[in-house]
């Protein structure tokens, strides 16, 4: 029993590691030519069409997007007005398994740069 537990309890810390790590820091940022505007248009029909369900919310100069998650925290994606274009934020959690390819969430969001 006891040579198990060693590595289901390195496991365990493992994926609890993923679960801590710091929530505020976005996992990429995108320098975008569009505004927010033209940058969600872009992104929002290419998450339904991957079958995920966007909430879009926007002010004077942002665009968030939220995709939820069944299995981590929600997916968000922040585009702000910056320069000559927009600066895009992207704040995704990924299972360990899935850091290996980029997901379909991230593949939209740099689809329209």
């Amino acid at each position: 029993m006891r040579p198990l537990f060693v590595p289901a309890m390195a496991f365990v810390s493992l994926l609890l590691a993923g679960c801590a790590s710091a929530p505020n820091d976005p996992t990429l940022t995108l320098q975008t030519s569009k505004t927010p505007a033209q940058y969600a248009d872009c992104v929002v029909p290419k998450l339904q069409g991957s079958a995920l369900n966007p909430t879009v919310s926007q002010n004077q100069r942002s665009y968030r997007i939220v995709v939820p998650s069944k299995v981590s925290a929600d997916n968000v994606l922040e585009a702000y007005k910056a320069g000559k274009g927009g600066k895009v934020f992207i704040y995704e959690r990924h299972l360990l398994a899935s850091n290996l390819l980029p997901s379909s969430f991230e593949r939209a969001a740099q689809e329209c740069i």
